[in-house]
């Protein structure tokens, strides 16, 4: 399949690891010249190919940053991709050991950096009829299987994508969430990040909880999702071979979610 992505310009951000690494990788071999931000910068991200901007997305100042250089590094925007999320302030507690400061920190980097990043690239995206991507997750269809910040700020952002692309399509911009059950990334891999903290909490050794997963979620295909199956799927939407999808949220999660 032919993607016709070729000198098309993007923004990547969350793209030092994980699904926005793979997004970066996936883009740059489909011939787009790509910007990636993270607030820490990996060797793996400074070697993709991509130019890296360095810039904590959960203020509107590194927002800021970050589009100014992306335009200057690309003179304009055609694909936007708004995966940074979850955070250091997503633990895995209840609702009333979560305070106001983690919820703002969890609403600033899973919504509004979205929210920024869009407010600066949709004149570019107008003009040169792009398209976003919002990497949401399966919280915000199941908000009982985690945190009651993280699962509130990801539906939201699948809201404001319906709503961009409503407000936009006529003017030719294309927007859509992609809403990733549990995937081989570092939020579940590092012992000392979310999964980690789950399997401390649940009494349990981190390497068997992470092979207990599938079963645990009740995934159908019994295994999670890598990287480059969710980027695959963000490249696809990105692409003009899916020019009539818009306003729409695609779920990779292996069968978790059962309903309709």
């Amino acid at each position: 399949m032919q993607l016709n992505l070729t000198d098309k310009t993007a923004v990547v951000t969350g793209a030092s690891r994980g699904i926005g690494l793979a997004t970066v990788r996936a883009l740059i071999d489909e011939g787009v010249r790509v910007v990636g931000a993270a607030r820490t910068l990996t060797p793996e991200l400074k070697e993709s190919g991509a130019f890296a901007v360095s810039a904590d997305l959960s203020t509107a100042d590194g927002v800021a940053t970050l589009m100014d250089s992306a335009f200057e590094e690309l003179g304009g925007i055609d694909l936007l991709v708004n995966n940074v999320g979850a955070g250091d302030a997503v633990e895995p507690v209840g609702f009333m050991d979560t305070d106001d400061a983690q919820w703002g920190a969890i609403f600033d980097l899973n919504l509004l950096s979205a929210v920024r990043a869009a407010r600066a690239a949709l004149p570019s995206l107008i003009e040169r009829r792009g398209a976003i991507v919002n990497v949401s997750s399966i919280n915000s269809r199941l908000p009982a299987a985690g945190p009651v910040a993280y699962s509130a700020a990801k539906a939201a952002l699948a809201a404001v994508g319906k709503s961009l692309a409503e407000e936009f399509g006529p003017q030719g911009v294309r927007v859509n969430t992609v809403s990733p059950g549990v995937v081989r990334t570092a939020i579940w891999e590092d012992p000392e990040s979310f999964g980690g903290k789950v399997a401390a909490n649940a009494g349990a050794e981190h390497a068997a909880f992470l092979r207990q997963l599938p079963e645990a979620f009740a995934i159908t295909s019994g295994r999670i999702t890598e990287p480059r199956e969710v980027a695959a799927l963000i490249t696809f939407l990105l692409s003009d071979v899916a020019g009539n999808i818009t306003g729409a949220d695609y779920v990779i999660d292996g069968g978790t979610i059962k309903t309709l």
